[in-house]
């Protein structure tokens, strides 16, 4: 079996970027069980390492006996054309596009193609009268620095006034500000209340760190099951934190329906796809495994080596063992080698790999560390 390995959390999204593995202590570290687990389901763990009527068709016509199909003139619908009678026949022309009858937002319309100055001249007077979108525009231009001299103070400035006005993304910005309290009073009762407030009014950000919040104020199964619909809300707007931790609630809390249980693997696999490299670590270990759905040993190589690449530490040691033990590719021991001391020389120890390494022959040795010296992560 492959063991659960730590790893770093190693997303900035999060408020507390390990409250939801802080959560279940209790068997956080343990290793999985001997083969005395048989027929017993396996699941996951959390560690403190790792830190969201197809239209009626229309009958045919029964009085044209000539085989020819009428045209259509709009009394019934159609009942379609086959592809072979729609080869070589002129495409009928797109209907005309409707107007566009709301108001242009000409200052975030040049925010979105880089004219960032030309956003802060457009956005500054209407910040100044009060608009909530154009405070938060220019909160975002100096925030960032965009073609301006970076200003995090006039920035939590502007958030504050857009967040008082009611918009979500400056009540989230401006929520972080007061929970860091240093550009603005720290005020942690007013931070989880604006929090709390964007999160029910749709911001997937300030879902995914209210959840968080619920998770670090309630430890244990209660939390993590109060959090559990922002996560869900969160993961829905494609938060890869929150598909990360809702995969790990549904796998690890109990008490949970069956049906959403079933999509563990699936959050899984999205939170992986959207490039977070613990989630891709985790599922490699599912589907060698088989955690939450059928062992697939090539696609878990797949993940694994994706992570590998993508400078997980923990990932280049557990592909190494995939390497020797050929689970998923053939065996290779060079490229295990190669991964071995790549994971090695970022401090992690491993003595299994370490017999392996030296039982090597020299050309191999010399080979392997000639991969690991050119090895570039991309």
């Amino acid at each position: 079996m492959l063991n659960r390995p730590s790893s770093r959390l190693s997303r900035g999204l999060s408020l507390i970027a390990v409250a939801v593995a802080l959560a279940l202590p209790a068997h956080a570290q343990e290793q999985p069980a001997a083969s005395n687990d048989a027929g017993v389901e396996k699941r996951g763990r959390i560690t403190p390492f790792n830190g969201a009527a197809m239209p009626e068709e229309a009958k045919p016509e029964t009085g044209d006996k000539s085989g020819l199909k009428k045209p259509a003139d709009g009394a019934a619908p159609s009942a379609g054309v086959g592809v072979f009678d729609r080869m070589g026949a002129e495409l009928p022309a797109l209907p005309a596009e409707k107007p566009f009858a709301g108001k242009v937002d000409e200052a975030y319309g040049a925010f979105q193609r880089g004219y960032y100055l030309t956003a802060m001249d457009l956005a500054l007077p209407r910040a100044q009268l009060g608009d909530p979108a154009a405070q938060t525009l220019i909160a975002e231009i100096l925030q960032q620095g965009l073609g301006v001299v970076r200003n995090p103070q006039q920035a939590a400035f502007w958030y504050g006034q857009a967040a008082e006005k009611g918009d979500p993304a400056a009540m989230f910005k401006y929520a972080l500000i007061l929970m860091e309290g240093r550009y603005a009073k720290r005020d942690r009762k007013k931070s989880e209340e604006l929090m709390k407030k964007a999160a029910d009014l749709g911001n997937g950000s300030a879902q995914f760190n209210y959840g968080q919040t619920l998770v670090a104020d309630n430890p244990g199964p209660k939390g993590l099951k109060l959090a559990m619909p922002y996560y869900e809300k969160s993961a829905e707007q494609g938060i890869a934190d929150a598909q990360y931790a809702l995969s790990q609630i549904l796998i690890n809390v109990d008490g949970i329906e069956e049906s959403k249980r079933a999509r563990a693997r699936e959050w899984l696999i999205r939170a992986a796809r959207a490039g977070f490299d613990t989630a891709q670590l985790d599922i490699a270990i599912w589907m060698v495994e088989g955690i939450a759905g059928d062992r697939n040993l090539e696609d878990g190589f797949g993940w694994m080596r994706r992570a590998a690449e993508g400078g997980n530490v923990v990932a280049q040691n557990r592909l190494s063992h995939l390497y020797v033990n050929a689970i998923g590719t053939r065996p290779n021991p060079v490229e295990a080698a190669k991964w071995y001391v790549l994971s090695r020389r970022a401090g992690l120890k491993d003595d299994a790999l370490e017999d392996f390494y030296l039982g090597l022959n020299e050309e191999q040795q010399k080979q392997a560390l000639s991969a690991a010296n050119k090895y570039r992560r991309s």
